[in-house]
């Protein structure tokens, strides 16, 4: 009788802003591929919630995390504060003996901050650069601290999790350009890393079932779909595990620097990697938008 190694087995991964949502959807599908996964944000059993003043925890997560069959460890980390993402990463390295080999930016928290109603000129500026610096710093806090393991090892990946992987307008001006910059952030990682064997690359999910979302509908993860008579395009959104076991492929592609620097999304990634949703469906949040929303609102564009 053999006996079946998980793909990501003796791998070590930080999903940064893993409390809910996508990133809670990476690392547990980390998990159920084999890694030790720490996950981190600031919404904590101990230290409470964080300003998004949602109930989902880091500490849930990492049990989550360990369900599926990996281990996790939660770390309330604040990626704002450089001295906090300093111990997390020595914390790591210390348990580890030095070894990080997925480095996951999913770091948002910008919701209550996005004015999808007003341009520019009429947004409240403060609120506008705390977005910026709640979504772009943070990633470049992690990443100046946690680069240095995966660069020792000579191997690994960075993903960069954002929203939509063309030049397409998203909406709001401060949204916008902070999910811009982070597939920024990504081709400036993979040129400065390939020289050392690492991969970086950005990651974005389609209509992605988060759970505020659900709140949003009405609906739960079991009876998603009938949130579909509010908004028809419901019907073709993804769970986390979705956006989760894109990276999970990417992450056990052994020829995954052939992709370095790119945008990518699970609506292109499934077909490669063969993966599926939770439910076992395949949803493609592009195809859906060619056929139903790009008369009105125009095509997505090329991917970067």
């Amino acid at each position: 009788m053999t006996t079946h190694t998980p793909p990501l087995a003796g791998r070590v991964a930080l999903v940064a802003g893993g409390t809910r949502g996508g990133g809670r959807g990476i690392a547990v599908q980390l998990g159920a591929a084999g890694a030790t996964v720490y996950v981190t944000g600031r919404s904590s059993a101990t230290a409470g919630r964080s300003p998004m003043d949602r109930p989902e925890t880091v500490e849930e997560t990492a049990e989550l995390v360990t369900a599926a069959g990996g281990t996790g460890i939660a770390v309330r980390t604040d990626h704002s504060s450089p001295d906090d993402v300093r111990a997390l990463v020595g914390r790591i390295a210390v348990e580890q003996h030095g070894r990080l080999d997925i480095l996951v930016n999913c770091i948002w928290g910008g919701d209550p901050l996005t004015d999808w109603e007003r341009p520019l000129w009429q947004q409240d500026l403060d609120t506008g650069l705390r977005l910026l610096r709640q979504a772009v710093e943070t990633h470049v806090i992690t990443s100046r601290y946690a680069l240095p393991m995966l660069v020792a090892r000579g191997s690994g990946l960075v993903v960069e999790v954002t929203d939509g992987n063309t030049a397409r307008y998203r909406g709001s001006f401060f949204y916008d350009l902070a999910k811009s910059a982070v597939i920024r952030l990504a081709v400036a990682q993979a040129e400065e890393l390939r020289p050392h064997g690492v991969a970086a690359l950005a990651v974005t999910p389609g209509f992605l079932r988060s759970e505020a979302l659900l709140e949003h509908f009405g609906v739960t993860e079991a009876n998603w779909r009938e949130g579909a008579a509010k908004d028809p395009n419901f019907a073709y959104s993804e769970s986390p595990a979705y956006l989760g076991r894109a990276v999970a492929a990417l992450a056990a592609d052994p020829d995954v620097m052939a992709k370095s620097g790119r945008a990518l999304a699970t609506w292109g990634l499934y077909g490669e990697y063969g993966f599926t949703d939770a439910d076992g469906t395949q949803p493609d949040w592009g195809a859906h938008w060619a056929a139903e929303l790009e008369a009105e609102h125009g095509p997505l564009g090329a991917a970067l």
